[in-house]
């Protein structure tokens, strides 16, 4: 009976792959379900084998364990599915598809962009430096720099001259900061991309468009810096999560910065006007109070805010390319902000990817190797060599 009990406890888990989650703790489960998915079959495995020595709703108690695992292993199996097709996509949007004639050349990345056997692997993090790049009169910003590095035999070899890779956190406008999510930082570098994670002004103390002008100041100080930290000036990417990418686009879009080769949005609001009407649920997090810390008011009190800090709102024909990474069971940032960019993109004729992971939640990309961490890192990584080049 108590192993029957255990197996239904873990089948209703199971459904956080394909049903959002209804609440904040069971949002981070959802994560774990997602992300880890092995790591619940193996349990929910081990649970249904003590069926041998149990008689009491034996064969019930099998049956859901059974379901259940299967409901566990549905990420790896979209996550197949899903990377089938992620190559010959990212071809077409960024122009690697045969013209005139001529076999165009796309850059690819050096691996699959899913492989079951990654699902066991662990990641490393190398060593970075903190480095202040701003100081304002109230305050004074920081920056985590991962070099570029490129393995030769056993040996990391330092580069010259290569892109780099500006790296916007997440957390609501308000936490976070430079240390979340070194793995992927790490990994960029050691594909030859210099990488500078940054630390910028938070809400409520700070509100928009700091962030944007932190961003301004960390390019004049990588500029000035390029020497020494070995960056080539002429490439540089945004890459932003959540909070992060709402910031990343809106400097992407409003800097006009020539230099900027591309911008990557993980799971972030581009429409501030839509995303302040239609609120998250507040079991999970209260949207609407966040977003009156960051832009300064409701929406009622101060809408030129809104629409001034609404990514959409300044796509143009000359905008940069973009990659946009987002699972379809977010509950905190809804993917019908993505769906509203790219009418505007497509509007402009700029060049885009929406890689879209229909199991995955906000945050997926918490573990690298997961379903939806490998096929972010290899979308990230080819995106990266497409732009750059």
């Amino acid at each position: 009976m108590i192993r029957f009990y255990f197996i239904l406890i873990f089948f209703l888990i199971s459904l956080l792959a394909f049903l959002k989650a209804p609440e904040y703790h069971l949002w981070l489960l959802a994560i774990g379900v997602t992300e880890f998915p092995l790591l619940f079959f193996f349990i929910t495995l081990g649970i249904t084998l003590t069926g041998f020595w149990a008689h009491k709703y034996q064969m019930a108690g099998t049956i859901l364990g059974i379901l259940t695992m299967l409901i566990f292993l549905s990420p790896i199996v979209r996550a197949w599915w899903v990377a089938k097709s992620v190559k010959t996509d990212m071809s077409k949007a960024f122009g690697g598809i045969p013209h005139s004639g001529a076999n165009v050349v796309f850059p690819d990345t050096d691996h699959q962009p899913f492989s079951f056997l990654k699902l066991f692997h662990g990641e490393d993090t190398i060593a970075y430096h903190t480095l202040t790049y701003v100081k304002y009169k109230d305050t004074s910003l920081t920056l985590d720099f991962f070099p570029a590095i490129i393995k030769v035999g056993d040996e990391l070899v330092f580069s010259k001259l290569r892109p780099c890779v500006i790296v916007v956190h997440g957390g609501s406008w308000a936490g976070g900061d430079s240390k979340q999510l070194p793995e992927l930082n790490s990994y960029l570098a050691t594909k030859g991309y210099n990488v500078a994670a940054i630390n910028y002004r938070m809400a409520p103390k700070w509100q928009t468009p700091a962030p944007v002008e932190d961003i301004e100041s960390t390019l004049a100080y990588l500029r000035q810096h390029s020497e020494e930290l070995k960056i080539d000036t002429n490439k540089f990417v945004l890459l932003g999560r959540s909070a992060g990418a709402q910031i990343a686009l809106l400097a992407a879009y409003t800097l006009h910065e020539p230099a900027l080769k591309g911008v990557i949005d993980f799971y972030g609001p581009a429409d501030m006007v839509w995303g302040y009407s239609i609120p998250s649920n507040p079991l999970i997090m209260d949207s609407r109070k966040v977003m009156r810390q960051y832009i300064g008011g409701t929406y009622s009190q101060v809408p030129q805010k809104y629409f001034n800090c609404s990514p959409v709102e300044f796509v143009t024909k000359n905008s940069v390319p973009t990659l946009m990474i987002h699972g379809m069971n977010d509950v905190l940032v809804s993917p019908e902000h993505d769906r509203k960019l790219i009418k505007k993109l497509k509007a402009n004729g700029v060049k885009y990817y929406w890689l879209q992971l229909p199991w995955a939640t906000h945050g997926f990309d918490y573990n690298l190797n997961g379903p939806g961490g490998q096929l972010s890192t290899y979308a990230v990584e080819t995106f990266l060599n497409t732009v750059t080049q």
